[in-house]
């Protein structure tokens, strides 16, 4: 059964916790992981890339020259593709990216990103992590005396806004609450700083 460190504010061991086996212990499923992390970064494309085609160009409604008798290739407007300003050819419009993976392969991919960070000892569990106040400066003190440099997740089991404030303008942090964690984001970061009550509500769910 692995095991996490439990620590307090201060950044003094408190304790150890068993993490579930079947939420923390599982063999990691590469493949699994990886549709999902595709899956996220499709869904976050906006898609609103657009070129004009030769319908939508302004201009090029006279024919630049007649058809015979010129001596030079016939065309119908000054629009067409292949003139300089001209519309693009089969170019990008506005389109969506967005696609769903089943629920039992997004549930086995969360599963192995959590056991991942589990296996590879970059899980820490807080006692109870909030701040009296809304301070970066305060925040930062706490990521130092838990000897967190780098990208970090950190996980709440509701949302705490003096968390989220103070550490929303720390570079490589992030901030959520268990009930919405995604693959990239738990693979994304170096360091998984998860408060002692999200980590019950995550074996909970996924138990």
């Amino acid at each position: 059964m692995p095991k996490a460190t439990i620590y307090d504010m201060d950044g003094k061991q408190v304790g150890e916790m068993e993490l579930s086996d079947a939420v923390f212990g599982i063999v990691p499923h590469e493949s699994a992981m990886h549709e999902a992390v595709k899956n996220h970064l499709a869904n976050c494309r906006q898609g609103t890339q657009s070129t004009l085609t030769r319908a939508e160009v302004a201009g090029g409604g006279r024919k630049p020259w007649r058809q015979k008798g010129t001596g030079r290739a016939r065309q119908g407007s000054t629009r067409s593709p292949q003139w300089t300003h001209g519309g693009v050819a089969l170019g990008p419009k506005p389109r969506t990216y967005r696609y769903t993976v089943n629920k039992k392969q997004r549930r086995l991919a969360i599963l192995s990103a959590l056991s991942a960070k589990a296996a590879a000892g970059e899980i820490k569990v807080i006692d109870n992590l909030d701040l009296k106040e809304i301070k970066t400066k305060a925040f930062i003190q706490f990521l130092d005396k838990i000897n967190v440099s780098g990208k970090a997740l950190v996980v709440t089991p509701e949302p705490r806004v003096n968390v989220y404030k103070s550490a929303r303008n720390v570079p490589g942090i992030k901030t959520t609450i268990s009930g919405v964690l995604n693959v990239y984001d738990i693979l994304n970061a170096g360091q998984f700083i998860i408060d002692k009550q999200a980590v019950k509500k995550i074996e909970e769910v996924y138990s």
